[in-house]
């Protein structure tokens, strides 16, 4: 199969809205080549790139950015020593990168939110019917435990909390990704807190100044309310995990792989 067959197939597979614009575009390569093997991530940094050289794979479908902004810009790249080098690598083996990101969250249902729900193994646990769908009432248990369950779940050495190791979670909000600053709207994770009683966030991304603080000042008067900071990465590469195991199917013979980005810190 070629890159664009394979593009097409998984756009129609699953429906939902076709963006005009958007950031799902091919960013390296040709949408002619004929693909050896598909390697799914959550971002292709030089480490995946390496390691799909090695599998034998020429086709990468990354979650976000190859080259450091959202929109993938290249005109403040031109003379940049890391972006020549990167790009050599990718022309050398004759590597395509497509970004799968707009259309993977806008489909039916996220499929990052998907993927990660079957690693912790929560489905029965997702509340139904709610306005905001990812929302769970998981037996109780404290803060610490969960950060303990999460660390096993995704394979972290740290979890960044915010409020008392003993507050006590049943109501869970999860905010993958970016969705924990808001989606264009600060007060959208405090707001979902209060209307769902959330005791506790699991969010990706977090910004300062909004729910960090909104959850100190709760923990500071004695309410029961926490956050568990996953970071963007840890709670997206789940996603492209499931990925690769309902694209394989779709392409018969052609083998996928999963790569895992791993998690861009190092603890000292």
């Amino acid at each position: 199969m070629k890159v664009k067959e394979i593009t097409d197939e998984i756009i129609n597979k699953f429906g939902g809205v076709k963006f005009e614009e958007t950031c799902d575009q091919l960013i390296s390569g040709s949408y002619d080549i004929e693909v050896s093997g598909v390697v799914t991530t959550f971002m292709a940094t030089v480490d995946v790139i390496k390691q799909a050289i090695d599998c034998g794979a020429n086709f990468i479908i990354t979650h976000e950015p190859t080259y450091y902004t959202g929109a993938d810009k290249l005109d403040w790249l031109k003379d940049d020593p890391v972006y020549i080098e990167k790009k050599k690598m990718l022309e050398d083996h004759g590597i395509a990168i497509w970004r799968f990101h707009d259309h993977m969250h806008a489909a039916p249902t996220d499929l990052i939110y998907d993927g990660l729900l079957k690693e912790i193994g929560w489905e029965e646990y997702l509340i139904k019917g709610l306005k905001f769908p990812h929302c769970y009432e998981i037996p109780e248990i404290t803060l610490n435990e969960l950060a303990d369950f999460f660390k096993i779940k995704l394979e972290m050495e740290v979890i960044q909390i915010v409020g008392s190791p003993e507050t006590r979670c049943r109501r869970v909000g999860i905010l993958v990704g970016g969705g924990s600053l808001g989606l264009g709207v600060e007060e959208m994770p405090m707001v979902l807190m209060k209307e769902q009683n959330l005791d506790v966030i699991v969010c990706g991304d977090i910004t300062e100044w909004t729910l960090c603080p909104y959850i100190r000042d709760a923990s500071a008067l004695n309410m029961n309310k926490a956050m568990l900071v996953l970071g963007h990465e840890r709670s997206e590469e789940a996603g492209m995990k499931y990925m690769s195991r309902w694209l394989a199917p779709m392409l018969k013979e052609t083998p996928v792989y999963f790569i895992d980005t791993k998690e861009p810190f190092i603890y000292l």
